[in-house]
């Protein structure tokens, strides 16, 4: 069923697409109905920047639709069958790398739904080519910092051997824009932590946090809990270096704010020690957001 070159998004659409084919056997020894298809190249992100920050993405993935019944995940860009035909809804949804693994694709919730009318004849392909979206309206940010003002929300800590600055305008390390934040270690000065200038308030949602990054050493990314009685430095993911290149990507938080109880509130932090065989140290990281449900 599957053309040559389609790429599928983990065993499960194998199953899904079997049960599919199998539910309509009838039609295909009857009548020898002929599949339509569609094509998605890429999925590109719209965002306000007064309100939404950057529209920078990596979205890998179109979550599929059709009628409400989902087709299928599937790597862009991505050619499929659909056993339908005339007129249908087709409702895709973008899908990212939670915490940048491949196992753990998943649609982002805080992205819109895009949503068609399509008609589908049988053997025909409907190209969708590159689609739009944009947050969705119930996308909420508790934290949004580009570092291109006068003054950044981003503090180092009292264990930071080094301060957190921004690039120069015109620096080739910065990732968007004019500036970004930036930490540099060196053997003499080998550790650097920043973390968020406010304590926000664990919401009773899901919880991501957004952020692009260029590291020559591994960057550690984690929370701060605090309650009444209690401090917790929770780690959540060390990111490797990325060979020059800046990557984006979509850590989830929710599990770690849940991590006990007698916690309210939470920063978020970014550092990293020295790697062996390095005599300088170079995190970059820019456009982070903390994105939750209103």
């Amino acid at each position: 069923m599957l053309m040559p070159g389609t790429r599928i998004v983990g065993g499960f659409c194998l199953f899904l697409l079997g049960i599919i084919v199998l539910s309509s056997c009838e039609k295909f020894s009857g009548s020898q109905e002929i599949p339509a298809y569609l094509s998605i190249d890429s999925i590109s992100i719209y965002s306000d920047y007064s309100t939404q920050g950057s529209a920078s993405h990596n979205v890998t993935d179109a979550w599929v639709y059709v009628d409400g019944q989902l087709i299928g995940a599937f790597e862009m860009p991505a050619k499929f069958p659909v056993l339908q035909s005339g007129t249908h809804k087709v409702t895709v949804l973008a899908g990212i790398k939670k915490n940048g693994i491949s196992a753990t694709r998943t649609a982002y919730d805080f992205y819109a739904p895009i949503n068609y009318n399509m008609k589908f004849g049988m053997d025909s392909v409907t190209r969708m080519k590159t689609i739009r979206t944009t947050y969705a309206t119930s996308a909420s940010f508790m934290w949004k910092e580009d570092f291109e003002g006068s003054s950044i929300s981003l503090d180092s800590t009292n264990r930071s051997t080094v301060p957190v600055k921004t690039t120069p305008e015109g620096s080739p390390l910065t990732i968007e824009g004019l500036h970004s934040a930036i930490m540099i270690t060196d053997t003499a000065h080998d550790f650097a932590e920043a973390q968020s200038h406010t304590d926000y308030v664990i919401p009773i949602a899901t919880v991501y946090l957004e952020m692009n990054y260029n590291t020559n050493t591994i960057l550690t990314v984690g929370v701060i809990l605090t309650g009444a009685a209690a401090f917790i430095q929770l780690p959540i993911i060390n990111l490797n270096p990325t060979n020059g290149k800046s990557k984006k990507i979509y850590i989830e938080l929710t599990p770690a704010l849940n991590y006990t109880t007698g916690i309210d509130h939470f920063r978020v932090y970014f550092g990293g020690f020295l790697d062996t065989g390095l005599t300088q140290g170079v995190m970059v990281i820019d456009n982070v957001k903390i994105v939750t449900s209103k």
